[in-house]
């Protein structure tokens, strides 16, 4: 429990900053107009930012991390890169106004093992060789088990508790994301290509790895409920690959106030491997066992980078669907004409605009206009996801969220 003065000190000098921060009245009047766009009766539409290039931010040394303690270097790292948002490219952000401790627990894999081809990339994409071929490989993939540790749970709130607890209120903070995409973890064992030619070759190859692989998730989340790991995300969390949850329709009605359920919650799923399947294949092959996990939660939010414009007619069979993710890959209008007022309308513009070799600011805006005038009528959400890169100049990101507020508000006033 010993704690390095040099440590307490980095430490408390952050909090001292978030309680500022957080003590803005604008997060207020922020997280209300999240909570009615959520209700589907939105204001103007909404703008947030994540999935960030964070090794290529760092400005005047405010990313670099100097704890020497691994967990409290973790910490650190999640507030200064708060803190960094807020002071640069905050758009709709919003900063709480307390402290969150990880809850500690343990978990085991799939036990299939992945095939990663070497790369000497440290970041962006991998390749991965096929390593389920026939039906002895499907059932390779096994139930994971989870362990809740809850004396390292009491340590960390201890720990951080003495350091920052009379800076900002420390909370215990469980798992608030809704389970992993089923495809985006069986991709990694099946191959894209082998995939596609067995939905054509071999279909209940393909059923079958799926299926197995919709349990073993499953079983996971419902593990988290059991032993009382999971959060309510009805709040600052992110919903899916969308924006913030915030909403007075979660949690359930008969909600105990302390014991988590999927039902609680928001959740969601993503076939981003799809985007070139034909409807029906994406209902046979994915939706239908994406089903059986959204049906567990409150809200829901589905789709990623896959275009989906052509595919909503298929998502009206997902039970209290909130959001719909529209990529850069689909035809903006064609996707507001088939959400229409229905569905949060979750827009993610294009990132490889902060990619190119000239920044062009007028660029990004009309792109947003773009976005902004095709989907006019709509619940609206803007969010930037996926930036890989800035070309090293952070300035980049922050003109982006400029832009992007002066934008949504001067369509809103208009």
């Amino acid at each position: 429990m010993s704690v390095s003065a040099r440590d307490r000190e980095i430490l408390r000098a952050l909090a001292g900053q978030l309680a500022e921060a957080a003590a803005a009245e604008s997060h207020r009047r922020t997280a209300e107009l999240w909570r009615r766009l959520n209700t589907l009766d939105s204001v103007r539409p909404m703008v947030w930012i994540n999935e960030i290039c964070w090794h290529e931010m760092n400005v005047d040394d405010e990313l670099t991390c100097r704890c020497e303690d691994p967990f409290l270097r973790n910490r650190e790292e999640a507030m200064r890169r708060t803190l960094y948002q807020w002071r640069h490219l905050p758009a709709d952000m919003v900063v709480d106004d307390f402290l969150p401790c990880p809850v500690a627990y343990t978990e085991s894999d799939y036990g299939i093992r992945m095939n990663p081809v070497p790369s000497t990339q440290a970041y962006g994409s991998r390749d991965y060789l096929s390593v389920i071929r026939d039906e002895s490989d499907v059932g390779k993939i096994l139930l994971p088990s989870v362990s809740a540790e809850p004396d390292e749970t009491a340590r960390r709130m201890e720990l951080l508790g003495g350091l920052m607890g009379d800076l900002l209120p420390v909370r215990r903070w469980g798992i608030a994301s809704p389970p992993r995409s089923t495809w985006d973890v069986l991709i990694e064992f099946y191959g894209i290509q082998e995939l596609y030619e067995d939905m054509f070759d071999r279909p209940q190859l393909v059923h079958q790895a799926i299926d197995r692989m919709t349990q073993a998730v499953l079983h996971r989340h419902e593990q988290y409920e059991t032993l009382g790991l999971l959060e309510l995300n009805n709040v600052n969390c992110r919903v899916g690959t969308g924006g913030l949850g915030y909403t007075g329709e979660l949690p359930a009605a008969d909600f105990d106030g302390e014991h988590v359920r999927m039902k609680d919650c928001w959740g969601g799923q993503m076939a981003q491997i799809f985007s070139e399947v034909s409807p029906a294949m994406h209902d046979e092959f994915a939706l239908q066992y994406e089903l059986r996990l959204m049906e567990r939660f409150g809200l829901n939010y589905y789709g990623c980078c896959e275009p989906l414009h052509k595919k909503v007619h298929l998502l009206h069979r997902i039970p209290r669907l909130r959001k719909v993710s529209m990529s850069p890959f689909v035809n903006w209008r064609e996707g507001a004409e088939a959400i229409g007022r229905r569905y949060v309308y979750s827009a993610k513009p294009n990132p490889a605009v902060l990619a190119s070799d000239r920044w062009d600011g007028e660029r990004a805006r009309r792109d947003l206009r773009e976005i902004l005038q095709a989907t006019k009528g709509c619940h609206v959400e803007i969010i930037l996801k996926d930036i890989h890169t800035v070309r090293n100049q952070p300035q980049r990101l922050w003109e982006w969220a400029r832009i992007a507020m002066e934008e949504v508000r001067s369509f809103a006033g208009g």
